[in-house]
């Protein structure tokens, strides 16, 4: 039989460091004899979210939203050095007997083996295999953004912004009885995937207008402007897009008034309104782990490569060199007891 590692022995490590805007490092550490509650977990895979993180590794971190953004398990602080990430899938190694060799997911930074208390891992359910539940941050983020956007069966729905999130909401939007959902992107590349996920799919210039309900993920202001375009009389733009420090140009003049728009926000740090006081952060991302038994969803993992090479992955996502990666996903070694 394999041996089982000493919960009381320390256990050296390594994580991705962005030492400062634009670098990033992979670092060694040791981690203490695991305490009392928790869980140990060597990482299986991570996934790279192309937004949030890429503002990290840029350095593009307001100040003023550095207590907000941190991430659960963050070491360091902005802009760096900072350890930073919240899509960790690994399987437990040391700890609680009803989780020992269980397949978790956790909102960790990179790393190779880390230990957290038992509460913060969710293990897997039958049917998610550990290389697509790295899609479940993006997931939670696009449940929340539709439980604020409280669509109702027979819209139409226009996404503006092809990547992993915005398609995710598309998928989800397209789910429901008599929906229409058209994806609007700029890369032509988007409209087999779309396809798959249930959904339309038009460039900018032609996209259909007149939708009940418009969400924009692309990041970019050009795709706001285009949200804005495509909403129907008395509609809602929901944004998800997080700007970091850009100044954005929003073009509130043409017809926001008079077609008595309303554009709104959507964050996952908090659960949305409606649901707040029935639903916690874990019971939503139960939620979205639950719904990753969809083998459709491993098309929007379109990128992979092992941890040693996460400081270039980063420095190539957070340029203008990857239109094409959807989900970056990070591979690790497997545990070797």
């Amino acid at each position: 039989m394999p041996a089982v590692p000493d919960p009381s022995s320390p256990v050296e490590a390594q994580a991705c460091w962005v030492v400062s805007p634009g670098h990033a490092e992979i670092r060694g550490e040791t981690l203490s004899p695991l305490g009392e509650g928790e869980v140990r977990v060597r990482t299986l895979h991570t996934g790279v979210s192309r937004g949030t993180e890429c503002l990290v590794f840029r350095g593009e971190v307001p100040a003023s939203e550095a207590q907000r953004m941190r991430a659960p398990f963050q070491a360091g602080e902005f802009p760096g050095p900072v350890k930073y990430g919240y899509v960790n899938v690994g399987v437990v190694e040391a700890g609680p007997p009803e989780l020992l060799g269980r397949e978790v997911f956790c909102l960790y930074p990179h790393q190779t083996v880390f230990q957290v208390p038992a509460s913060a891992v969710l293990p897997l359910p039958p049917g998610v295999p550990a290389a697509r539940a790295v899609l479940a941050a993006n997931l939670e983020t696009a449940i929340n953004a539709l439980w604020d956007a409280a669509p109702r069966p027979g819209q139409r729905f226009a996404v503006v912004g092809g990547g992993t999130l915005g398609l995710l909401v598309a998928w989800l939007a397209a789910r429901l009885p008599g929906s229409e959902v058209q994806v609007v992107d700029t890369n032509p590349a988007r409209a087999g995937i779309a396809a798959a996920l249930g959904a339309g799919f038009a460039l900018p210039d032609v996209a259909r207008a007149g939708a009940d309900l418009v969400i924009h993920t692309s990041a970019q202001p050009a795709g706001l402007a285009t949200a804005l375009r495509l909403a129907a009389f008395e509609a809602t733009v929901l944004e998800l897009s997080w700007y970091g420090n850009r100044a954005v140009s929003v073009p509130l003049g043409e017809a926001f008034h008079s077609q008595r728009l309303t554009l709104k926000s959507s964050q996952v740090g908090h659960v949305a309104t409606a649901q707040r006081g029935r639903w916690s952060h874990r019971q939503r991302l139960e939620l979205a782990l639950s719904l990753l038994t969809d083998p459709v969803l491993d098309q929007l993992i379109t990128d992979h490569a092992p941890f040693d090479e996460l400081p270039r992955v980063l420095a190539r996502l957070a340029g203008s060199a990857a239109p094409d990666t959807l989900c970056q996903r990070i591979d690790y070694n497997p545990p070797s007891h």
